[in-house]
């Protein structure tokens, strides 16, 4: 078990709140699983192909990777380039075919945060590729929430799509950001990790694959059940103030 997070100063509300998506925002009904084993099947040959894959928490880059080397083929931009052209093409017929559902919370909570005395700005920090993300996003009509993000053709390395995320904010706000100051939400122990990689504080929600108990044993700021139980400003303070769940 990683060791308690050590105290930080009372910063005030976060100046921004960078979400997940699948598992904390929608659920998409195993859509983009469904569109990664019709692509190993259909462009690779490989069927049953992405089966040893776990998909919580990982980026869609890395995952590309994994099931070439794992299937042994080549670990080339080609082949790279055609699974994700593939995938992202048999994902947005899956959407098509059934979109899933937002988990709890997240029409509330997303309507309520600009509503706040200091507004934070509102990102996404997913192991998506950003056209994945866009699909996903759009079949649920939440695309316009967002105002900047870190996507899985940005790194495959999700620790470091938390810093690329921070430097798009700090580039959009002129200035330095605090990691304090950045909240994370997310459902696995990765979105936990990735704040803690930037000094950020995760808000840790119960609504993937992952136990709330689970979740609460990588130490993140907060630990919830789902984005119902908490309001806009409860997000965007408890996960700089409250002592580690």
């Amino acid at each position: 078990m990683p060791p308690p997070a050590a105290p930080l100063p009372n910063l005030g509300p976060a100046r921004v709140i960078l979400f997940d998506i699948d598992g904390t925002l929608i659920r998409t009904g195993g859509a983009g699983l469904r569109a990664f084993a019709q692509t190993a099947a259909t462009v690779f040959q490989r069927p049953g192909g992405t089966e040893s894959l776990t998909f919580h928490g990982r980026t869609d880059s890395s995952l590309v990777r994994e099931f070439l080397r794992v299937n042994g083929l080549p670990d080339h931009p080609d082949n790279r380039e055609r699974f994700l052209t593939s995938y992202l093409f048999l994902l947005d017929h899956q959407l098509q075919q059934h979109a899933g559902g937002l988990c709890p919370g997240v029409t509330r909570i997303l309507a309520e945060l600009p509503t706040l005395p200091s507004p934070p700005l509102i990102g996404l920090l997913t192991g998506n590729v950003r056209l994945g993300a866009i699909l996903k996003l759009n079949a649920h009509s939440l695309t316009d929430h967002f105002v900047l993000g870190a996507f899985g053709d940005d790194h495959e390395d999700r620790n470091q799509l938390a810093r690329i995320a921070r430097d798009r904010a700090c580039g959009i706000l002129g200035q330095n950001l605090d990691g304090p100051e950045i909240v994370v939400v997310g459902d696995t122990p990765a979105d936990i990790e990735c704040a803690h990689a930037i000094n950020a504080r995760c808000v840790a929600v119960a609504t993937g694959a992952i136990p709330l108990a689970e979740l609460r044993r990588h130490r993140p700021a907060l630990a919830v059940e789902s984005l119902s139980g908490l309001h806009a400003g409860e997000l965007a303070s408890a996960a700089l103030n409250s002592p580690p769940a």
